[in-house]
């Protein structure tokens, strides 16, 4: 395994643990949760490489991100999450 992909998976493990974090979260609204839920799931899936998990997993946490009832604690959450996973690259 290259530095690279260790680095990659070590950035997908913590972003796994922080969405973990929202998934656990009773104050975050439901569609939150399961949209944190969807995206630990892209992120779990072996049969792509790093790099497409994070895509995926960027693209359902932007489309949450500008939720009007999620708390600011859980946005600001979010945005550290997106910001991690992109900078995974192949």
């Amino acid at each position: 395994m290259t530095e690279e992909a260790y680095g990659n998976d070590a950035k997908i493990k913590q972003a796994i643990s922080l969405l973990t974090k929202i998934i656990n979260d009773t104050t975050a609204p439901r569609n939150i949760r399961r949209a944190a839920t969807d995206a630990v799931k892209q992120l779990q899936d072996q049969g792509v490489s790093p790099a497409v998990r994070a895509a995926s997993a960027v693209g359902i946490l932007e489309e949450i991100s500008q939720d009007p009832n999620m708390p600011t604690h859980t946005r600001i959450l979010v945005w550290n999450i997106v910001s991690l996973l992109e900078t995974i690259r192949d």
